[in-house]
């Protein structure tokens, strides 16, 4: 009977001290990772909107070769749920908002997509040219 009230009485635990270095090492790997999550978010933006301009700069020459235009078209917006040109900015999806990022890069004739290109919540605007070139801006 002895042995089991001093079972009982026995107080078995973490002390406060303990507890409080478990807390801060937590506290110093959430502060370290935050950074890194945040710059791999903005760099899948930015791949995003790199994809989507490619995509909307496809959409311009595919259009440009199904329907042979011999003038000058109207411009149109990519529509990314769709992957289709659009007529109206209403229909097309807005890019992501990356800001920063990485050196230029070529997306077709005489197109360069830059990240620091102020790109959030803007539509794809397509111009395809009589002579087949398509232009990209953002809208």
């Amino acid at each position: 009977m002895k042995k089991m009230m001093n079972r009982l009485n026995r107080k078995d635990g973490f002390t406060l001290a303990e507890l409080l270095i478990v807390v801060a090492i937590i506290a110093v790997l959430v502060a370290v990772s935050i950074p890194i999550f945040t710059s791999r978010l903005e760099k899948a933006r930015e791949a995003t909107d790199l994809a989507n301009l490619r995509a909307a700069y496809a959409a311009g020459v595919a259009d440009y070769l199904g329907n042979n235009y011999t003038t000058d078209q109207p411009a149109k917006y990519y529509n990314v749920q769709t992957g289709m040109l659009e007529s109206s900015t209403s229909k097309a999806l807005k890019g992501t908002a990356a800001d920063g990022g990485t050196a230029p890069t070529a997306i077709g004739e005489g197109f360069t997509y830059n990240a620091t290109t102020p790109y959030a919540d803007k539509a794809i605007k397509v111009t395809i040219k009589a002579d087949g070139k398509v232009e990209l801006a953002a809208e």
